[in-house]
Protein backbone atom coordinates (compact mmCIF):
# COMPACT_ATOMS: atom_id res chain seq x y z
CA UNK A 1 0.00 0.00 0.00
CA UNK A 2 2.67 2.20 0.73
CA UNK A 3 4.40 1.65 -2.78
CA UNK A 4 0.80 2.55 -4.17
CA UNK A 5 0.85 5.75 -2.50
CA UNK A 6 4.57 6.47 -3.02
CA UNK A 7 3.34 6.28 -6.74
CA UNK A 8 0.75 8.05 -6.33
CA UNK A 9 2.64 11.14 -5.02
CA UNK A 10 5.17 10.97 -7.73
CA UNK A 11 2.80 11.17 -10.58
CA UNK A 12 1.05 14.04 -9.13
CA UNK A 13 4.62 15.43 -8.85
CA UNK A 14 5.05 15.01 -12.75
CA UNK A 15 7.91 12.68 -11.77
CA UNK A 16 6.38 9.50 -13.68
CA UNK A 17 4.26 9.40 -16.48
CA UNK A 18 1.38 6.61 -15.76
CA UNK A 19 0.70 3.69 -14.23
CA UNK A 20 2.12 0.33 -15.47
CA UNK A 21 -0.57 -2.34 -17.42
CA UNK A 22 -0.13 -4.61 -14.60
CA UNK A 23 -1.54 -2.24 -12.45
CA UNK A 24 -4.38 -0.94 -14.67
CA UNK A 25 -5.66 -4.73 -14.83
CA UNK A 26 -5.25 -5.32 -11.10
CA UNK A 27 -7.65 -2.23 -10.16
CA UNK A 28 -10.06 -3.58 -13.36
CA UNK A 29 -9.89 -7.07 -11.69
CA UNK A 30 -10.98 -5.45 -8.14
CA UNK A 31 -13.59 -3.74 -9.42
CA UNK A 32 -15.09 -6.01 -11.79
CA UNK A 33 -15.03 -8.77 -8.48
CA UNK A 34 -16.90 -5.72 -6.62
CA UNK A 35 -19.09 -4.84 -9.50
CA UNK A 36 -20.54 -9.11 -9.30
CA UNK A 37 -20.69 -9.02 -5.92
CA UNK A 38 -23.09 -5.87 -5.88
CA UNK A 39 -25.30 -7.63 -9.10
CA UNK A 40 -25.69 -11.09 -6.92
CA UNK A 41 -26.46 -9.34 -3.87
CA UNK A 42 -29.07 -6.80 -5.80
CA UNK A 43 -30.71 -9.43 -8.09
CA UNK A 44 -31.19 -11.43 -4.62
CA UNK A 45 -33.23 -8.78 -2.82
CA UNK A 46 -35.53 -7.93 -6.19
CA UNK A 47 -37.04 -11.40 -6.18
CA UNK A 48 -37.47 -11.14 -2.53
CA UNK A 49 -39.48 -7.78 -3.26
CA UNK A 50 -41.68 -9.41 -5.62
CA UNK A 51 -42.91 -12.55 -3.20
CA UNK A 52 -42.76 -9.65 -0.44
CA UNK A 53 -46.18 -7.70 -2.64
CA UNK A 54 -47.65 -11.11 -3.19
CA UNK A 55 -48.19 -11.56 0.41
CA UNK A 56 -49.13 -8.41 1.38
CA UNK A 57 -51.91 -8.23 -1.22
CA UNK A 58 -52.85 -11.93 -0.46
CA UNK A 59 -52.92 -10.47 3.28
CA UNK A 60 -55.20 -7.55 2.64
CA UNK A 61 -57.50 -9.70 0.35
CA UNK A 62 -57.69 -12.08 3.15
CA UNK A 63 -58.76 -9.02 5.65
CA UNK A 64 -61.29 -8.07 3.23
CA UNK A 65 -63.14 -10.96 3.37
CA UNK A 66 -63.11 -11.45 6.53
CA UNK A 67 -64.37 -7.73 6.79
CA UNK A 68 -67.50 -8.53 4.41
CA UNK A 69 -67.63 -11.76 6.22
CA UNK A 70 -68.18 -9.91 9.73
CA UNK A 71 -70.21 -7.11 8.56
CA UNK A 72 -72.64 -9.43 6.22
CA UNK A 73 -73.92 -11.90 8.88
CA UNK A 74 -70.39 -14.66 8.02
CA UNK A 75 -72.10 -14.80 4.61
CA UNK A 76 -68.90 -15.56 1.83
CA UNK A 77 -68.31 -13.36 -0.80
CA UNK A 78 -68.17 -15.59 -3.76
CA UNK A 79 -65.68 -13.23 -5.73
CA UNK A 80 -62.99 -10.60 -4.76
CA UNK A 81 -65.01 -7.50 -6.79
CA UNK A 82 -67.62 -8.74 -3.76
CA UNK A 83 -65.47 -7.04 -1.00
CA UNK A 84 -63.95 -4.52 -3.33
CA UNK A 85 -64.82 -1.75 -0.80
CA UNK A 86 -62.90 -3.61 2.07
CA UNK A 87 -59.91 -3.86 -0.41
CA UNK A 88 -56.74 -0.67 -0.22
CA UNK A 89 -55.62 -0.61 -3.62
CA UNK A 90 -56.39 -2.28 -6.23
CA UNK A 91 -55.55 -6.21 -6.34
CA UNK A 92 -52.95 -7.19 -9.22
CA UNK A 93 -53.69 -10.88 -8.80
CA UNK A 94 -55.90 -13.25 -9.25
CA UNK A 95 -57.77 -15.23 -6.08
CA UNK A 96 -59.77 -17.62 -5.19
CA UNK A 97 -62.33 -17.63 -2.39
CA UNK A 98 -63.27 -20.98 -0.62
CA UNK A 99 -66.29 -21.86 1.42
CA UNK A 100 -64.98 -21.17 4.35
CA UNK A 101 -63.85 -17.83 3.51
CA UNK A 102 -60.20 -18.79 2.97
CA UNK A 103 -58.73 -16.96 0.21
CA UNK A 104 -55.75 -18.98 -2.59
CA UNK A 105 -53.69 -16.44 -4.31
CA UNK A 106 -53.49 -18.20 -8.37
CA UNK A 107 -51.51 -15.76 -9.72
CA UNK A 108 -50.15 -12.30 -9.38
CA UNK A 109 -48.84 -10.16 -11.71
CA UNK A 110 -45.79 -8.73 -10.29
CA UNK A 111 -44.50 -12.39 -10.97
CA UNK A 112 -44.52 -15.74 -8.55
CA UNK A 113 -47.79 -15.66 -6.05
CA UNK A 114 -47.28 -15.22 -2.97
CA UNK A 115 -44.67 -18.79 -1.29
CA UNK A 116 -45.07 -18.91 2.49
CA UNK A 117 -42.12 -20.82 4.48
CA UNK A 118 -43.01 -24.23 5.54
CA UNK A 119 -45.85 -24.37 8.35
CA UNK A 120 -46.75 -20.49 7.97
CA UNK A 121 -50.84 -20.28 7.64
CA UNK A 122 -50.91 -16.89 6.49
CA UNK A 123 -48.53 -14.43 4.50
CA UNK A 124 -46.07 -12.76 6.78
CA UNK A 125 -45.50 -9.19 6.72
Amino acid sequence: MKRFAKKISRIMRGEEKGFTLIELLVVIGILGVLGAVVALNVGSFIGSGHNEAACAELHNVQTAVLAYMAENTSTVPTSVDDCAEYIVGTPSGTYTIGAGGEVTQTDFAGGAACTLPAGAEEPTT
